[in-house]
C-alpha cells in the first residue's frame, strides 16, 4: 500500500549530486582541487528564478531538510516543520535549496572522502574551513542552477553565520536574510564547550590521532560524549526540569536497597550520544565546531560590525529565544543594532521559548507565526 504523506509535506525526495571542477580557494590559502555538494530541492523554480531560497544549515545539519527519502522513513527531514506547502518556507511559493556543506558527512566532499593527491581518505587532512569557503561554495551551486539572486538566505546558529556571510560577500545576490538563534561571534563560554567536546574525541583511545578509518577503528565512546556535552547546552534548565525533573528509570534511593540508580536523564543523553555517533563522523565534527570558533563578523572590518553591516543590500529577519542561552538574546540583539546603525531594513523578534537553543527546530507558535508573515511579504517576479 502506497503511504500517503501529509498535505503539508513536500512528499518524497531524492537528494541531487553536483560536481565541481573548478578548483575552490579556501580561507586558509588551501585549495580543493574539485567536489561534490549533495543537495535537494523543493518546489519550483519561477520563470523568472526570482523565488529562490537557500537553506544553510546548523553544526550537525544537513542537505535533508524536508520530506521522506522512502515511504518507510520513520521521520522527515530535520526543518520540516518549516519547509513545505502552506509552512513558513512555502513550496508553492519558493524554490527551495537545501545543501550538506563541505567538509560533512552526509555525500559532499568532506574528511571521509578520497584524497586525490594520495588516493586515500582525508581523514585529518582534510583542510580547516570558513564559514566564506561555505558561502563560496553555495555561490558556485547558486550559478550551477541559474539562480542570480536568491529571494532569501535562510539559517539557524552556524547557518545564521553563513546567511550573514552572504550579505557581505555577495550582497547583491540576496533580498533577504533571515538570521536565526545565531550571533557575529561565538563567546569565549561558547569556544569553550566546542573545545571540550573536541577534547572528548580525540581522547578516545580509537581517535587514532584522527586516522580512524586507516586503523579501522573509530572514537564512537569520544563523539557519543561530545554530542552528550553539545545537547546539553542546546537545551534550557528548565526545558530539561520540565521534561525529567528527577525522575528515575531504574533503581531507588530506598534505604538498604543497592540497586544502582539511574535518572531519565541520563538515559536520555546516552540514546543521543550513541544515535549521533552512529550517523555522524568524529573529523566533522571538530571541523565544524572550529569553522564556529573562528567565525567573526567584523573582524576584517576593524572589529566594527556596524562597518561590517554597511556592505549589505538586502533586507533582514533576526530571531532570537528567551531561553537560548547558548545563543542568547542579546547576541541577536547585538545584530539588529548593528543593522539598525548601518541604516539598514531589519524586523527583529525575541520568541518566548522553553526549549533553549534548540526552539529554532522546534514547532512554537509565535514563531511560526512570525516566519510565515515575513516570508509571506517577499516579493517575487512571476
Amino acid at each position: 500500500m502506497t503511504k500517503v504523506f501529509p498535505e503539508d509535506s513536500v512528499g518524497l525526495v531524492t537528494p541531487q549530486t553536483f560536481h565541481f571542477d573548478e578548483p575552490l580557494t579556501l580561507a586558509s590559502g588551501r585549495e580543493l582541487k574539485a567536489y561534490d555538494l549533495v543537495v535537494e530541492t523543493y518546489g519550483e523554480l519561477n520563470a523568472s528564478k526570482s523565488n529562490a531560497v537557500l537553506i544553510c544549515h546548523a553544526l550537525s545539519g544537513h542537505h535533508h531538510a524536508a520530506g521522506f527519502h522512502s515511504e518507510d522513513d520513520r521521520k522527515p527531514g530535520w526543518w520540516d516543520k518549516y519547509i513545505g506547502p502552506g509552512k513558513p518556507i512555502d513550496t508553492n511559493r519558493f524554490f527551495v535549496v537545501s545543501l550538506n556543506n563541505l567538509g560533512g558527512c552526509h555525500g559532499s566532499t568532506g574528511p571521509r572522502s578520497i584524497n586525490p593527491d594520495t588516493g586515500k581518505v582525508w581523514g585529518k587532512d582534510f583542510p580547516n574551513l570558513r564559514a566564506r569557503d561555505w558561502v563560496n561554495s553555495q555561490a558556485r551551486l547558486a550559478d550551477k542552477l541559474g539562480i542570480q539572486q536568491w529571494a532569501a538566505v535562510v539559517g539557524g546558529s552556524l547557518g545564521g553565520m553563513q546567511a550573514m556571510r552572504w550579505a557581505l560577500e555577495y550582497p547583491e545576490r540576496l533580498r533577504h536574510c533571515v538570521v536565526i538563534a545565531s550571533a557575529m561571534k561565538l563567546t569565549a563560554q561558547n569556544i569553550a564547550f566546542n573545545e571540550t567536546a573536541r577534547q572528548a574525541i580525540t581522547s578516545d583511545p580509537n581517535f587514532c590521532g584522527g586516522d580512524y578509518e586507516a586503523e579501522g577503528t573509530y572514537p564512537k565512546d569520544g563523539l557519543s560524549v561530545a554530542r552528550m556535552i553539545g545537547h546539553i547546552t542546546y537545551l534550557s534548565g528548565d526545558g530539561m526540569g520540565q521534561k525529567f525533573g528527577r525522575e528515575l528509570r531504574s533503581g531507588s534511593f530506598a534505604l538498604g536497597s543497592d540497586e544502582p540508580v539511574e535518572f531519565q536523564v541520563e538515559s536520555y543523553l546516552r540514546y543521543q550520544g550513541d544515535a549521533f555517533s552512529d550517523s555522524f563522523d568524529a573529523n566533522t565534527y571538530i571541523l565544524m565546531t572550529k569553522a564556529l570558533d573562528y567565525f567573526d563578523l567584523a573582524r576584517e572590518y576593524d572589529n566594527d560590525p556596524v562597518k561590517a553591516f554597511s556592505h549589505a543590500q538586502c533586507k533582514f529577519l533576526v530571531v532570537s529565544f528567551t531561553t537560548d542561552w547558548r545563543f542568547a538574546p542579546e547576541r541577536s540583539r547585538e545584530i539588529a543594532n548593528a543593522l539598525i546603525a548601518a541604516n539598514k531594513s531589519v524586523s527583529y523578534a525575541e520568541v518566548e521559548s522553553e526549549f533553549g537553543h534548540d526552539a529554532f527546530l522546534i514547532p512554537i507558535e509565535d514563531y511560526q507565526n512570525i516566519f510565515t508573515s515575513y516570508m509571506k511579504g517577499i516579493e517575487i517576479d512571476d
